[in-house]
């Protein structure tokens, strides 16, 4: 079989056998598509021609052409994982995506807005209509809850408790966790429900997700986009997908909120995920200093009465000299 044939077998495992979501899936296909692609135009049809000098070569044109660090490495990943199965279904000899190594990220903090720039979006929303009142409350949420777009999309109207204040979400992974949201957020959220949403779904009742589109369904990915481009661009700011979750995330701790209670919101598994939100401290040294040192608050009293007594002695002894 060709490689053509294999990636196809591949994406077959990838949906019926490891169910891995749509997004996912997308990812898969659009990267091994146009790497078998380029193998295709030279001439390598076949899994047995395979050889890592290829991959790396591949690697390289892409580098050349200014891929990201990021996209290089999600890249990396579906490669490694359609040489792998070809290797575990004896297509291959051996597994040339072995010796492949991902490319180094730079780690910097995510874009935040300040709280200025996230009243001003909030305000933004034109309420006089049902699609405004949707997006204000889908703001509200958002940044009350820090959830991912994808978890956001996928809330339905049972997974959210307005009464009690929390939210019922489905993470990475199919993990399920509880999420806190507050009162102003439950509030648009209930504006939402009772308002605008009986107008978006065009009288079709049967639909579970929380938010919806134009046509009464849920609400998608790329319908999110749009939305928080169009706003990003009236506030002067370039807003990816995450903007709300980074900012969430980053106002809890520049607050004072414990980073493992963060980490739970967030659904992560590492904190050091998460300790990318947080700022470099800016600590004044002196300050630290005699804030915390137990003698530090009380050494220029001290001198002082040293000091004190230094000079009573001298009078005293210049009294005796003049006698």
């Amino acid at each position: 079989m060709t490689l053509r044939q294999w990636l196809q077998l591949f994406f077959n495992e990838l949906l019926e056998v490891k169910r891995v979501s749509t997004n996912t899936l997308q990812s898969y296909n659009t990267d091994l598509n146009h790497f078998v692609t380029e193998l295709e135009n030279q001439s390598i049809v076949d899994p047995q021609q395979l050889r890592s000098a290829h991959l790396q070569a591949y690697l390289n044109e892409l580098r050349s052409n200014g891929r990201s660090p990021a996209t290089l490495n999600r890249k990396i990943v579906s490669i490694r994982q359609f040489c792998k199965y070809m290797t575990i279904q004896r297509a291959l000899p051996y597994d040339p995506a072995l010796q492949l190594e991902s490319a180094k990220l730079e780690k910097k903090r995510p874009l935040v807005l300040s709280q200025s720039e996230m009243d001003k979006l909030l305000e933004l929303p034109n309420l006089s209509d049902e699609y405004g009142l949707r997006d204000r409350a889908m703001i509200e949420l958002l940044y009350a809850s820090g959830l991912r777009v994808s978890e956001l999309i996928a809330l339905d109207l049972g997974h959210v408790r307005l009464e009690m204040g929390f939210l019922l979400c489905m993470g990475s992974g199919g993990k399920e966790r509880m999420v806190p949201i507050g009162s102003q957020s439950a509030l648009w959220v209930s504006k939402y429900i009772h308002g605008a949403r009986g107008l978006l779904l065009n009288k079709d009742e049967h639909e579970d997700a929380l938010f919806v589109n134009h046509l009464g369904l849920r609400l998608t990915r790329q319908g999110f986009w749009k939305t928080m481009k169009k706003y990003g661009k009236l506030l002067g700011v370039d807003l990816s997908p995450h903007t709300l979750r980074h900012t969430f995330a980053s106002h809890l701790l520049d607050n004072g909120a414990d980073i493992r209670a963060v980490q739970e919101m967030l659904g992560h598994v590492a904190p050091s995920t998460t300790q990318l939100y947080q700022k470099a401290p800016k600590l004044k040294i002196k300050e630290v200093y005699e804030r915390n040192h137990p003698r530090a608050r009380t050494s220029m009293t001290q001198s002082s009465v040293k000091e004190g007594d230094h000079e009573d002695e001298l009078q005293k002894n210049n009294s005796h000299r003049l006698r």
